[in-house]
Protein backbone atom coordinates (compact mmCIF):
# COMPACT_ATOMS: atom_id res chain seq x y z
CA UNK A 1 0.00 0.00 0.00
CA UNK A 2 1.21 3.49 -0.84
CA UNK A 3 1.02 6.16 1.84
CA UNK A 4 1.26 9.95 1.61
CA UNK A 5 2.32 11.78 4.76
CA UNK A 6 1.71 15.52 4.95
CA UNK A 7 3.52 17.56 7.61
CA UNK A 8 2.41 21.00 8.69
CA UNK A 9 5.73 22.20 10.07
CA UNK A 10 6.13 24.61 12.97
CA UNK A 11 8.75 25.96 15.35
CA UNK A 12 8.21 23.74 18.37
CA UNK A 13 6.23 20.92 16.81
CA UNK A 14 4.75 19.48 13.61
CA UNK A 15 1.40 17.93 12.79
CA UNK A 16 1.49 14.87 10.54
CA UNK A 17 -1.43 13.32 8.65
CA UNK A 18 -0.99 10.11 6.64
CA UNK A 19 -3.50 8.95 4.00
CA UNK A 20 -3.78 6.03 1.61
CA UNK A 21 -4.54 5.92 -2.12
CA UNK A 22 -8.26 6.56 -1.47
CA UNK A 23 -7.57 9.55 0.75
CA UNK A 24 -8.55 7.69 3.91
CA UNK A 25 -6.82 9.10 6.97
CA UNK A 26 -4.52 6.51 8.54
CA UNK A 27 -2.75 8.67 11.10
CA UNK A 28 -3.08 12.16 12.52
CA UNK A 29 -0.99 13.38 15.40
CA UNK A 30 1.29 16.14 16.57
CA UNK A 31 4.94 15.56 17.43
CA UNK A 32 7.56 17.74 19.05
CA UNK A 33 10.44 19.14 17.06
CA UNK A 34 12.89 16.73 18.68
CA UNK A 35 14.97 14.02 17.09
CA UNK A 36 13.51 11.21 19.21
CA UNK A 37 9.89 12.15 18.49
CA UNK A 38 10.53 12.64 14.78
CA UNK A 39 12.39 9.33 14.46
CA UNK A 40 9.47 7.55 16.13
CA UNK A 41 7.05 9.27 13.73
CA UNK A 42 9.05 8.16 10.69
CA UNK A 43 9.02 4.55 11.90
CA UNK A 44 5.29 4.69 12.64
CA UNK A 45 4.41 6.08 9.21
CA UNK A 46 6.66 3.60 7.41
CA UNK A 47 4.83 0.78 9.16
CA UNK A 48 1.57 1.87 7.47
CA UNK A 49 2.61 0.97 3.92
CA UNK A 50 5.30 -0.31 1.63
CA UNK A 51 5.91 3.02 -0.13
CA UNK A 52 5.73 6.34 1.68
CA UNK A 53 5.90 9.81 0.13
CA UNK A 54 6.36 12.73 2.51
CA UNK A 55 5.41 16.34 1.87
CA UNK A 56 5.92 19.54 3.85
CA UNK A 57 5.20 23.24 3.52
CA UNK A 58 8.57 24.47 4.86
CA UNK A 59 11.99 23.87 3.35
CA UNK A 60 14.13 25.38 6.13
CA UNK A 61 13.84 26.97 9.56
CA UNK A 62 11.87 24.87 12.01
CA UNK A 63 11.61 22.02 9.49
CA UNK A 64 15.38 21.63 9.03
CA UNK A 65 15.79 18.84 11.58
CA UNK A 66 12.86 16.88 10.18
CA UNK A 67 14.16 17.28 6.61
CA UNK A 68 17.62 16.05 7.64
CA UNK A 69 16.13 13.02 9.41
CA UNK A 70 13.90 12.12 6.46
CA UNK A 71 16.84 12.29 4.07
CA UNK A 72 18.94 10.32 6.51
CA UNK A 73 16.30 7.57 6.52
CA UNK A 74 16.13 7.53 2.71
CA UNK A 75 12.61 8.95 2.53
CA UNK A 76 11.21 10.75 -0.50
CA UNK A 77 10.20 14.30 0.43
CA UNK A 78 8.16 16.79 -1.64
CA UNK A 79 7.88 20.51 -1.08
CA UNK A 80 4.55 22.36 -1.26
CA UNK A 81 4.86 26.14 -0.69
CA UNK A 82 2.70 27.57 2.07
CA UNK A 83 0.92 29.84 -0.40
CA UNK A 84 -0.12 26.81 -2.43
CA UNK A 85 -1.45 25.10 0.70
CA UNK A 86 -3.39 28.24 1.64
CA UNK A 87 -5.14 28.43 -1.74
CA UNK A 88 -5.74 24.67 -1.90
CA UNK A 89 -7.42 24.72 1.53
CA UNK A 90 -10.29 26.75 0.05
CA UNK A 91 -11.23 23.76 -2.10
CA UNK A 92 -11.84 21.53 0.92
CA UNK A 93 -14.93 21.43 3.08
CA UNK A 94 -15.12 23.78 6.04
CA UNK A 95 -13.86 27.28 6.67
CA UNK A 96 -11.83 26.43 9.75
CA UNK A 97 -8.07 26.36 9.82
CA UNK A 98 -6.16 23.93 12.00
CA UNK A 99 -2.76 22.28 11.83
CA UNK A 100 -4.47 18.94 11.27
CA UNK A 101 -6.43 20.29 8.29
CA UNK A 102 -3.33 21.88 6.75
CA UNK A 103 -1.41 18.62 7.14
CA UNK A 104 -4.28 16.70 5.52
CA UNK A 105 -4.36 19.17 2.61
CA UNK A 106 -0.60 18.79 2.14
CA UNK A 107 -0.90 14.99 2.09
CA UNK A 108 -3.83 15.06 -0.34
CA UNK A 109 -2.09 17.50 -2.69
CA UNK A 110 0.98 15.26 -2.71
CA UNK A 111 -1.28 12.30 -3.54
CA UNK A 112 -3.01 14.04 -6.49
CA UNK A 113 -0.33 16.24 -8.00
CA UNK A 114 2.60 15.07 -10.12
CA UNK A 115 4.37 18.41 -10.61
CA UNK A 116 5.70 18.92 -7.09
CA UNK A 117 9.41 19.49 -6.59
CA UNK A 118 11.48 16.98 -4.67
CA UNK A 119 13.05 18.67 -1.66
CA UNK A 120 16.78 18.22 -1.37
CA UNK A 121 19.05 19.36 1.42
CA UNK A 122 21.95 20.53 -0.76
CA UNK A 123 25.62 20.07 -0.01
CA UNK A 124 27.38 21.24 3.14
CA UNK A 125 29.07 24.26 1.52
CA UNK A 126 25.80 25.54 0.01
CA UNK A 127 24.05 25.14 3.35
CA UNK A 128 26.78 27.19 5.04
CA UNK A 129 26.58 29.84 2.33
CA UNK A 130 22.79 30.05 2.71
CA UNK A 131 23.16 30.87 6.40
CA UNK A 132 26.06 33.27 5.88
CA UNK A 133 24.48 35.17 2.98
CA UNK A 134 21.20 35.48 4.89
CA UNK A 135 23.11 36.96 7.82
CA UNK A 136 24.91 39.34 5.49
CA UNK A 137 21.62 40.53 3.99
CA UNK A 138 20.30 41.27 7.50
CA UNK A 139 23.45 43.18 8.41
CA UNK A 140 23.35 45.20 5.18
CA UNK A 141 19.76 46.18 5.96
CA UNK A 142 20.76 47.14 9.51
CA UNK A 143 23.53 49.33 8.10
CA UNK A 144 21.14 51.06 5.70
CA UNK A 145 18.60 51.71 8.45
CA UNK A 146 21.28 53.10 10.77
CA UNK A 147 22.59 55.46 8.07
CA UNK A 148 19.07 56.69 7.31
CA UNK A 149 18.45 57.38 11.00
CA UNK A 150 21.82 59.12 11.29
CA UNK A 151 21.05 61.41 8.36
CA UNK A 152 17.60 62.19 9.74
CA UNK A 153 19.01 63.07 13.16
CA UNK A 154 21.82 65.19 11.69
CA UNK A 155 19.36 67.01 9.45
CA UNK A 156 17.48 68.17 12.55
CA UNK A 157 20.27 70.46 13.78
CA UNK A 158 23.13 70.54 11.20
CA UNK A 159 21.75 70.22 7.62
CA UNK A 160 24.93 71.56 5.97
CA UNK A 161 27.03 68.72 7.39
CA UNK A 162 24.36 66.17 6.45
CA UNK A 163 24.56 67.34 2.82
CA UNK A 164 28.38 67.50 2.78
CA UNK A 165 29.05 63.75 2.61
CA UNK A 166 27.64 60.48 1.35
CA UNK A 167 27.72 58.55 4.60
CA UNK A 168 27.05 55.25 2.85
CA UNK A 169 30.43 55.57 1.10
CA UNK A 170 32.70 57.73 3.27
CA UNK A 171 34.16 55.97 6.29
CA UNK A 172 36.13 59.09 7.13
CA UNK A 173 32.92 61.13 7.39
CA UNK A 174 31.44 58.55 9.75
CA UNK A 175 34.60 58.67 11.85
CA UNK A 176 34.23 62.45 12.02
CA UNK A 177 30.69 62.16 13.39
CA UNK A 178 31.72 59.92 16.26
CA UNK A 179 33.30 62.94 17.99
CA UNK A 180 32.86 66.17 15.97
CA UNK A 181 29.31 66.74 14.74
CA UNK A 182 28.18 70.23 15.85
CA UNK A 183 28.85 73.56 14.06
CA UNK A 184 30.39 75.36 17.05
CA UNK A 185 32.45 72.32 18.06
CA UNK A 186 33.97 71.92 14.58
CA UNK A 187 34.76 75.64 14.32
CA UNK A 188 36.52 75.64 17.70
CA UNK A 189 38.55 72.57 16.85
CA UNK A 190 39.76 74.03 13.55
CA UNK A 191 40.64 72.48 10.21
CA UNK A 192 44.29 71.66 10.99
CA UNK A 193 43.56 69.86 14.27
CA UNK A 194 40.57 68.10 12.71
CA UNK A 195 42.69 66.83 9.83
CA UNK A 196 45.38 65.60 12.22
CA UNK A 197 42.79 63.82 14.37
CA UNK A 198 41.19 62.10 11.36
CA UNK A 199 44.61 61.01 10.11
CA UNK A 200 45.40 59.58 13.53
CA UNK A 201 42.16 57.58 13.37
CA UNK A 202 43.32 56.04 10.09
CA UNK A 203 40.77 57.89 7.94
CA UNK A 204 41.48 58.36 4.25
CA UNK A 205 41.08 61.77 2.57
CA UNK A 206 41.39 63.41 5.97
CA UNK A 207 42.29 66.79 4.45
CA UNK A 208 39.25 66.89 2.15
CA UNK A 209 36.88 65.72 4.90
CA UNK A 210 38.22 68.27 7.39
CA UNK A 211 37.93 71.07 4.83
CA UNK A 212 34.34 70.17 3.93
CA UNK A 213 33.32 69.85 7.59
CA UNK A 214 34.80 73.25 8.54
CA UNK A 215 33.15 74.87 5.50
CA UNK A 216 29.79 73.48 6.61
CA UNK A 217 30.35 74.69 10.18
CA UNK A 218 31.23 78.21 9.03
CA UNK A 219 27.94 78.40 7.21
CA UNK A 220 25.84 77.86 10.36
CA UNK A 221 26.17 79.93 13.53
CA UNK A 222 22.72 79.20 14.97
CA UNK A 223 22.34 76.53 17.62
CA UNK A 224 19.11 74.66 16.85
CA UNK A 225 17.09 73.51 19.90
CA UNK A 226 17.87 69.86 20.63
CA UNK A 227 21.41 70.07 19.24
CA UNK A 228 23.03 68.48 22.30
CA UNK A 229 20.70 65.47 22.28
CA UNK A 230 20.97 65.16 18.51
CA UNK A 231 24.77 65.15 18.70
CA UNK A 232 24.69 62.24 21.15
CA UNK A 233 22.35 60.28 18.88
CA UNK A 234 24.42 60.97 15.77
CA UNK A 235 27.66 59.92 17.49
CA UNK A 236 26.10 56.67 18.66
CA UNK A 237 24.67 55.89 15.22
CA UNK A 238 27.99 56.65 13.53
CA UNK A 239 29.75 54.19 15.83
CA UNK A 240 27.06 51.61 15.11
CA UNK A 241 27.47 51.99 11.35
CA UNK A 242 31.25 51.65 11.61
CA UNK A 243 30.87 48.53 13.74
CA UNK A 244 28.45 46.95 11.27
CA UNK A 245 30.75 47.80 8.36
CA UNK A 246 33.66 46.06 10.09
CA UNK A 247 31.49 42.99 10.71
CA UNK A 248 30.36 43.02 7.08
CA UNK A 249 33.98 43.07 5.90
CA UNK A 250 34.78 40.07 8.07
CA UNK A 251 31.67 38.24 6.91
CA UNK A 252 32.49 38.93 3.26
CA UNK A 253 35.91 37.37 3.76
CA UNK A 254 34.34 34.33 5.42
CA UNK A 255 31.81 33.93 2.59
CA UNK A 256 34.55 34.15 -0.03
CA UNK A 257 36.67 31.60 1.83
CA UNK A 258 33.78 29.15 2.28
CA UNK A 259 32.54 29.63 -1.27
CA UNK A 260 35.96 28.85 -2.70
CA UNK A 261 35.55 25.30 -1.36
CA UNK A 262 32.61 24.61 -3.69
CA UNK A 263 33.48 22.98 -7.04
CA UNK A 264 31.16 25.31 -8.99
CA UNK A 265 32.59 28.57 -7.67
CA UNK A 266 35.49 28.78 -10.12
CA UNK A 267 33.14 28.27 -13.07
CA UNK A 268 30.60 30.81 -11.82
CA UNK A 269 33.12 33.54 -11.00
CA UNK A 270 34.74 33.17 -14.43
CA UNK A 271 31.60 34.72 -15.91
CA UNK A 272 31.73 38.54 -16.11
CA UNK A 273 29.60 40.15 -13.41
CA UNK A 274 29.86 37.30 -10.91
CA UNK A 275 32.08 37.91 -7.90
CA UNK A 276 32.50 35.80 -4.76
CA UNK A 277 29.39 37.24 -3.08
CA UNK A 278 26.99 36.79 -6.02
CA UNK A 279 28.42 33.31 -6.66
CA UNK A 280 27.78 32.45 -3.00
CA UNK A 281 24.21 33.75 -3.21
CA UNK A 282 23.60 31.67 -6.35
CA UNK A 283 24.90 28.52 -4.66
CA UNK A 284 22.84 29.28 -1.56
CA UNK A 285 19.65 29.73 -3.59
CA UNK A 286 20.13 26.59 -5.70
CA UNK A 287 21.72 24.35 -3.09
CA UNK A 288 24.67 23.91 -5.44
CA UNK A 289 22.71 21.27 -7.36
CA UNK A 290 21.41 21.95 -10.88
CA UNK A 291 19.56 18.63 -10.71
CA UNK A 292 16.69 20.60 -9.16
CA UNK A 293 16.10 22.17 -12.57
CA UNK A 294 15.41 20.18 -15.71
CA UNK A 295 16.98 22.74 -18.05
CA UNK A 296 17.97 26.38 -18.38
CA UNK A 297 14.37 27.38 -19.12
CA UNK A 298 13.26 25.95 -15.79
CA UNK A 299 16.02 27.83 -13.97
CA UNK A 300 14.96 31.05 -15.69
CA UNK A 301 11.34 30.43 -14.72
CA UNK A 302 12.24 29.88 -11.07
CA UNK A 303 14.30 33.10 -11.15
CA UNK A 304 11.35 35.06 -12.56
CA UNK A 305 13.10 35.78 -15.86
CA UNK A 306 10.70 33.82 -18.09
CA UNK A 307 7.43 35.63 -18.94
CA UNK A 308 4.24 33.61 -18.57
CA UNK A 309 1.37 33.72 -21.08
CA UNK A 310 -1.96 35.24 -20.15
CA UNK A 311 -4.19 34.34 -23.07
CA UNK A 312 -7.96 34.11 -23.06
CA UNK A 313 -10.39 33.67 -25.94
CA UNK A 314 -9.24 35.63 -28.95
CA UNK A 315 -6.46 37.32 -27.00
CA UNK A 316 -3.14 35.57 -27.56
CA UNK A 317 0.51 36.47 -27.25
CA UNK A 318 -0.12 38.34 -24.01
CA UNK A 319 2.77 37.80 -21.63
CA UNK A 320 3.37 39.10 -18.14
CA UNK A 321 5.91 38.80 -15.38
CA UNK A 322 5.33 35.79 -13.09
CA UNK A 323 4.03 36.43 -9.60
CA UNK A 324 5.73 33.47 -7.96
CA UNK A 325 9.49 33.19 -8.31
CA UNK A 326 12.66 33.07 -6.25
CA UNK A 327 13.58 36.69 -5.55
CA UNK A 328 17.05 35.71 -4.41
CA UNK A 329 17.85 34.21 -7.81
CA UNK A 330 16.35 37.18 -9.63
CA UNK A 331 18.53 39.52 -7.58
CA UNK A 332 21.64 37.47 -8.35
CA UNK A 333 21.10 37.43 -12.12
CA UNK A 334 19.98 41.07 -12.26
CA UNK A 335 23.00 42.39 -10.34
CA UNK A 336 25.39 40.14 -12.28
CA UNK A 337 23.97 41.38 -15.59
CA UNK A 338 24.20 44.99 -14.42
CA UNK A 339 27.80 44.53 -13.33
CA UNK A 340 28.77 42.80 -16.58
CA UNK A 341 28.05 45.98 -18.55
CA UNK A 342 31.38 47.37 -17.28
CA UNK A 343 33.50 44.28 -17.82
CA UNK A 344 32.02 42.46 -20.82
CA UNK A 345 31.84 44.06 -24.30
CA UNK A 346 29.43 41.31 -25.38
CA UNK A 347 27.00 42.14 -22.58
CA UNK A 348 27.25 45.87 -23.33
CA UNK A 349 26.57 45.29 -27.03
CA UNK A 350 23.51 43.13 -26.28
CA UNK A 351 22.20 45.69 -23.78
CA UNK A 352 22.65 48.56 -26.25
CA UNK A 353 20.84 46.59 -28.95
CA UNK A 354 17.85 46.06 -26.66
CA UNK A 355 17.81 49.75 -25.81
CA UNK A 356 17.76 50.62 -29.53
CA UNK A 357 14.79 48.26 -29.91
CA UNK A 358 12.88 50.51 -27.51
CA UNK A 359 13.17 48.64 -24.23
CA UNK A 360 13.63 50.49 -20.97
CA UNK A 361 16.80 50.19 -18.92
CA UNK A 362 15.29 47.59 -16.56
CA UNK A 363 13.76 45.61 -19.43
CA UNK A 364 17.10 45.52 -21.24
CA UNK A 365 18.88 44.33 -18.08
CA UNK A 366 16.28 41.58 -17.60
CA UNK A 367 16.72 40.47 -21.22
CA UNK A 368 20.46 40.31 -20.68
CA UNK A 369 20.01 38.39 -17.43
CA UNK A 370 17.76 35.86 -19.21
CA UNK A 371 20.36 35.30 -21.90
CA UNK A 372 23.10 34.83 -19.32
CA UNK A 373 21.05 32.12 -17.59
CA UNK A 374 21.52 29.92 -20.67
CA UNK A 375 25.26 30.63 -20.70
CA UNK A 376 25.74 29.89 -17.01
CA UNK A 377 23.67 26.73 -17.30
CA UNK A 378 25.87 25.44 -20.15
CA UNK A 379 29.04 26.37 -18.24
CA UNK A 380 27.96 24.45 -15.14
CA UNK A 381 26.67 21.51 -17.16
CA UNK A 382 29.99 21.13 -18.98
CA UNK A 383 32.18 22.33 -16.07
CA UNK A 384 33.74 24.89 -18.43
CA UNK A 385 34.92 28.39 -17.53
CA UNK A 386 33.56 31.36 -19.41
CA UNK A 387 35.18 32.37 -22.67
CA UNK A 388 34.13 35.29 -24.92
CA UNK A 389 32.44 34.19 -28.19
CA UNK A 390 35.52 34.84 -30.32
CA UNK A 391 37.85 32.97 -27.99
CA UNK A 392 35.38 30.09 -27.67
CA UNK A 393 35.16 29.74 -31.47
CA UNK A 394 38.96 29.73 -31.72
CA UNK A 395 39.14 27.05 -29.04
CA UNK A 396 36.66 24.85 -30.94
CA UNK A 397 38.56 25.34 -34.20
CA UNK A 398 41.84 24.36 -32.55
CA UNK A 399 40.23 21.23 -31.11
Amino acid sequence: MQVWAGVDAGKTGHHCVAIDTDGTRLLSRKVGNYEGDLTALIAEVNALGEEVVWATDLNRGGASLMIALLHGHGQRLLYIPGRTVHHASRLYRGDGKTDAKDAAVIADQARMRHDLQTLRTGDEVSADLRILTARRADMAEDRTRAINRLCAALLEYFPALEAAFDYSRSKAALTLLTRHNTPDGIRRYGQARLQAWLKKQGARSSAAVAEAAVAAARGQHTAVPGQAAGALVVAGLAKEVLRVQDELAGLDALIAERGAAHPHTEVITSMPGFGPLLAAEFLAATGGDLGLFENADRLAAVAGLAPVPRDSGKISGNHRRPQRYDRRLLRVFYLAALSSLKSSPESRAYFDRKRVEGKTHIQAILCLARRRVNVLWAMLRDSTNYAPPGRAAARLAAA
